[in-house]
């Protein structure tokens, strides 16, 4: 071989290089996130979710990729959103928007993790099959705390066990709002012997 086919050879092989190590690189995984809202609504949340990948080493465009669905307000387009997800073959869904966007992922896909943040019953709305042992490919963070009041209770009166009356502020035009009783004595402080 003489020197100018070695030094064609070398230059091809120079040009060539970042291609092959490309493609030895594994393909950065790619975080879907479905909201029914708009960026400017969640922009405190959605830095604090970035912030959570970081602390657990994905920082996004280096070792992860995230791809933002918006809803806009209309809930009636997360079926849409959760379908251009499932083609863009995202390693997983983040489901933030409570209910409308966990159901419109789970009706997507039965392969793609779904990660849920809401504030209702997720067996309740049918969503998994129950809170210890969820089952599919749904899983998630839930807000209930209705099965907790009666501790919640006893820690308001170990803290003030002089009181007798309690009261609760709730909105009740939201839709997960469901007082179970309107009794007063549904709220009654536990007496010392209780």
């Amino acid at each position: 071989m003489n020197r100018r086919e070695f030094i064609t050879l070398l230059g091809g092989a120079a040009v060539a290089w970042p291609d092959v190590a490309r493609a030895q690189q594994p393909a950065m995984p790619v975080v879907g996130f479905l909201n029914g809202a708009s960026p400017a609504q969640l922009g405190p949340r959605v830095e604090a979710f970035r912030a959570g990948l970081v602390e657990k080493g994905y920082v996004e465009g280096r070792s992860v990729a995230i791809e933002f669905r918006w809803g806009l307000g209309q809930n009636e387009r997360l079926p849409e959103l959760a379908a251009d997800l499932v083609r863009q073959r995202v390693a997983v869904i983040a489901a933030t928007g409570g209910v409308p966007s966990v159901r419109a992922a789970k009706t997507a896909t039965s392969a793609i993790p779904i990660v849920f943040t809401m504030g209702g019953d997720p067996v309740a709305f049918g969503l998994v099959a129950s809170l210890n042992h969820p089952g599919g490919n749904v899983t998630g963070i839930t807000l209930i705390s209705g099965e907790i009041v009666s501790k919640r209770i006893a820690l308001l009166h170990d803290l003030l066990p002089g009181a007798k009356t309690l009261a609760v502020l709730i909105n009740a035009t939201r839709p997960l709002v469901r007082p179970k009783s309107r009794s007063r004595s549904a709220w009654r402080i536990p007496s010392d012997g209780e």
